[in-house]
């Protein structure tokens, strides 16, 4: 068997307004949205990543605080963390650790996105295994 990834399915409150955070603060690209007159879905990519970000009924509870069973985090690399910070800070992202250094070469911040997705920024500069 060969396993890819294809999308990553999201619920929300505001399906449009989650997407916009994805495409202003995060660089995303809409690719879509279903539903008319009200919006059903959006479909952003992101990074190469395609996230499915469906209008949730009214009866769905919010997300319980991290950490907590089922998708942890998304993952999403940078080039510079030091800038990411800046732009971050400048768009009033709530941001839930600052710069951490994980290991050398690894650096990450962690911020919140919509609907309680925890979204997690790394920068990648460990020369000997190939990553930049």
């Amino acid at each position: 068997m060969n396993y890819r990834c294809d999308h990553v399915h999201l619920r929300s409150k505001d399906a449009v307004a989650a997407a916009n955070f994805y495409v202003e603060t995060l660089g995303a690209r809409e690719i879509r949205r279903d539903g008319s007159p009200v919006v059903s879905r959006v479909t952003v990519d992101l990074g190469g990543l395609t996230l499915f970000i469906e209008q949730a009924a009214e009866a769905i509870g919010p997300s319980v605080e991290p950490p907590h069973l089922g998708i942890e985090h998304i993952g999403l690399a940078v080039d510079d963390i030091e800038a990411t910070m800046v732009e971050l800070r400048r768009r009033n992202v709530t941001i839930v650790s600052g710069i951490t250094d994980v290991r050398p070469g690894l650096r990450v911040i962690f911020i919140d996105g919509p609907d309680a997705v925890r979204i997690e920024l790394l920068q990648r500069s460990d020369v000997r295994l190939g990553f930049r």
